[in-house]
């Protein structure tokens, strides 16, 4: 089977989570880099990978880096590479996402436009066509500059691996998926104690964690790009992937998570996500305001996103919520607390600092992950 070099692109600050993970699959990391995992697979690792990474954002071929310093370079090195090793006659190769930092090539939309005339010129070549119709199977290009760099991918995720398929709705700014799963990995929980999340929002840190304990793949509810890539993966092939990810799941452990938040709509929406992910047996909702939380052990495990930012809207506000927060998880002194927000502040008016945090980043937004051992 033909080896590709996949790049997994992560939140920043999770890339060794994401690299441990990788691992635990049975790969070897090839190179961690800020925001990115490479390592070697095939087409099988392709399904692997995309039904089952929780901490990455996508799965990603990566077919060439080159310098360009401007427009004739960048046509220059995107000729060189085999684009007919995945592309066909038919096929749409559409260059769906790029980005520039640090680089002469500034404009995005320009260098858009240079990469497919550059794929269109090297395929004619092969093919001995002219025109082509783009009406068959879809290989999306995605490329980068980095300090004038150019690193050139196709995208065999389609939507960020974050959109699992369950979370039909969801509260203000909820946290990505793949940041859940980052600090439930982070803690070291694995469902053999209790977790407790008392601002669930509309859920994401509850059902992943119970997604986790009870082994069930986060991609098994929806599709990929590389689904339509039939000359190189066809159907059986995801098909296995998916049966043997289902053949691993088990329900039956004794898994106590509990979920509050103060808004009953909040809470509703959560309790139809867990639903839909098919682990609303292993949760128990509750509407309630953090500082009446009691149905927790001392021996268990927080893990929450509280409101900040645009959730509160005033640092007075989170002032005095991580104030109350800081009251309330002191009765838990013997329970490990992880902890994400964007806010500066927050060991000052939680009122003890963390013994240790870690930058992420929520999307685009700083955040820390303030762990509390005890």
């Amino acid at each position: 089977m033909e080896k590709l070099l996949l790049s997994v692109p992560t939140l920043l600050g999770t890339e060794s989570i994401v690299s441990n993970e990788i691992k635990s699959l049975g790969y070897e990391i090839d190179k961690v880099v800020d925001g990115n995992v490479s390592f070697y697979g095939n087409f099988k690792t392709v399904c692997e990978m995309n039904i089952n990474l929780r901490t990455a954002e996508r799965v990603l071929i990566k077919l060439s880096e080159f310098r360009a310093t401007d427009f004739e370079m960048l046509f220059q090195g995107i000729k060189r590479i085999e684009w007919e090793r995945f592309v066909g006659k038919t096929d749409q190769f559409p260059v769906v996402r790029g980005h520039s930092i640090k680089s002469v090539l500034k404009s995005i939309p320009n260098c858009q436009k240079i990469i497919k005339k550059a794929v269109v010129d090297r395929l004619s070549d092969k093919y001995g066509i002219k025109w082509f119709e783009e009406t068959g199977e879809v290989y999306p290009i995605q490329f980068s500059i980095m300090k004038d760099v150019v690193c050139v991918y196709l995208d065999t995720s389609g939507n960020n691996l974050y959109k699992r398929g369950y979370r039909e709705n969801a509260v203000l700014a909820p946290m990505r998926e793949t940041l859940a799963s980052a600090m439930i990995d982070l803690s070291f929980w694995r469902g053999d104690r209790p977790l407790l999340d008392p601002f669930c929002g509309s859920g994401t840190i509850p059902v992943e964690a119970a997604m986790y304990a009870a082994n069930i793949a986060p991609g098994l509810k929806r599709n990929f790009s590389a689904m339509q890539w039939k000359k190189h993966i066809d159907e059986k092939m995801w098909q296995d992937t998916r049966e043997e990810a289902i053949s691993k799941i088990d329900k039956n452990k004794d898994i106590k998570i509990y979920a509050s938040d103060i808004s009953k709509e909040a809470v509703e929406i959560a309790k139809v996500n867990a639903e839909n992910a098919g682990v609303e047996s292993l949760i128990q909702f509750k509407v309630s305001d953090v500082k009446n939380v009691n149905s927790f052990s001392d021996k268990g495990i927080i893990i929450t996103n509280p409101p900040y930012g645009e959730r509160l809207m005033t640092d007075e506000d989170c002032k005095a919520l991580y104030k109350v927060m800081g009251n309330k998880f002191s009765e838990f002194e013997q329970a490990k607390k992880f902890i994400v927000t964007s806010n500066e502040n927050f060991e000052k008016y939680y009122g003890k600092r963390a013994d240790k945090k870690r930058k992420v980043y929520n999307g685009m937004l700083k955040c820390y992950i303030y762990q509390y051992f005890k």
